[in-house]
């Protein structure tokens, strides 16, 4: 067994200094008693919609809120159509069918295990009304053909960037290239809260109008109630959090990609692990590092052996959940999903992982595919 405890994930204080930034903030928070939509959450807004390129920020409770006010926002209602990959997390397609929309699953790209443009194109119908390309494990999709299709079609293009923030197509942000795009701010994601928190990105004033209204119970002034909206506000103590990690996002993503170099040189030509690919134009700010095996769950069972945590994302695609048997798939319906699922492996990766923590990963799984040659 490893002499060295590797964690999947855990919370450093990196960059140095920066966890004593947060605690400042959330007092500087508290001192200022407005808990609800206050000062700090209007400042966020403004910096992520200048960070990302868009022109407003709508922060909600969630990054799955995030969703649903963006698809409520487009106008997408009950039997319309949108094109989502059959690989994203069950969160993307759970917030089509709560609009009363049909999720309409398509296949991932086997290499950056992103949906394509020219994939989607082939699940157009005339009742197609929205496509969500989801910028997976941190890589940005191939943004070009998207924009293509969504004015070929008249659709509207809604990026999900959860797991994205801080990642570019042709050096433009994502979240920046949908008429309306939504993104998570979860603990763990590369622009993390201390809790939930999410938010909705659109260039379009009648859209962000919209969604601010939706998002605070379909009111722009208190007790006056112009739609049926919800409860779904981004909390002023997680704003401040943001506000401060926002400034850091870069340098966390930088640690990212310096750590994801790494193990793309230390693995590259190891049995037949299968390496994650970053397609042209796009970069990648691996939220996840993801590996891919056909002896995953032996490696895993080993990993774990040596006391190094992994994760799988997703072992069960969306097709194949008892809650989307009604969609009418079946197994084989999507094989490349399918065999992501069966194969996919995320390894440790965070910020002030440490050198021999990520040595004892690799050295592990050398070890590993030497012993199962």
């Amino acid at each position: 067994m490893s002499t060295t405890q590797v964690p999947y994930f855990v919370f450093r204080d990196y960059p140095a200094g920066i966890n004593q930034q947060v605690e400042e903030a959330l007092l500087g928070a508290l001192r200022a008693q407005q808990y609800i939509l206050g000062e700090a959450v209007e400042q966020f807004e403004g910096e992520f919609a200048k960070y990302v390129q868009a022109g407003m920020t709508i922060g909600v409770g969630n990054g799955y809120d995030a969703l649903v006010v963006a698809l409520k926002a487009a106008g997408i209602g009950a039997g319309d159509e949108v094109i989502v990959p059959a690989n994203t997390f069950i969160a993307t397609v759970n917030a089509v069918v709560w609009v009363g929309a049909i999720p309409v699953l398509a296949e991932p790209d086997r290499h950056t295990c992103n949906l394509t443009a020219a994939v989607a194109a082939t699940h157009i119908t005339p009742r197609t009304k929205a496509i969500i390309p989801v910028h997976l494990y941190g890589q940005a999709c191939e943004m070009t053909g998207f924009l293509e299709l969504a004015e070929q079609h008249h659709l509207v293009l809604i990026e999900d960037f959860a797991q994205a923030q801080g990642a570019s197509y042709k050096g433009r942000p994502v979240g920046s290239f949908g008429r309306v795009s939504a993104t998570s701010f979860y603990p763990t994601k590369n622009l993390g809260a201390l809790g939930d928190g999410g938010a909705v990105v659109t260039s379009d004033p009648e859209l962000a109008a919209y969604a601010r209204m939706y998002r605070n119970y379909g009111q722009q002034q208190k007790y006056h109630n112009q739609i049926i909206g919800v409860n779904s506000r981004l909390d002023t103590l997680q704003a401040a959090v943001l506000r401060t990690k926002l400034h850091h996002l870069d340098a966390l993503n930088s640690e990212r990609q310096r750590l994801a170099q790494v193990y793309l040189t230390a693995l590259q030509g190891i049995g037949d692990l299968v390496l994650p690919v970053t397609a042209p134009g796009c970069t990648h700010v691996y939220h996840i590092f993801n590996i891919c095996t056909r002896q995953r769950d032996a490696l895993q069972l080993y990993l774990s052996a040596q006391g190094i945590q992994t994760a799988i994302h997703y072992p069960v695609p969306v097709h194949l959940q008892e809650a989307y048997t009604w969609l009418g798939y079946s197994k084989g319906s999507f094989p490349v999903a399918e065999e992501l699922a069966a194969t996919s492996l995320s390894l440790p990766l965070f910020p002030g992982m440490t050198e021999a923590e990520q040595e004892a990963v690799i050295t592990s799984i050398h070890t590993f595919f030497e012993r199962h040659d």
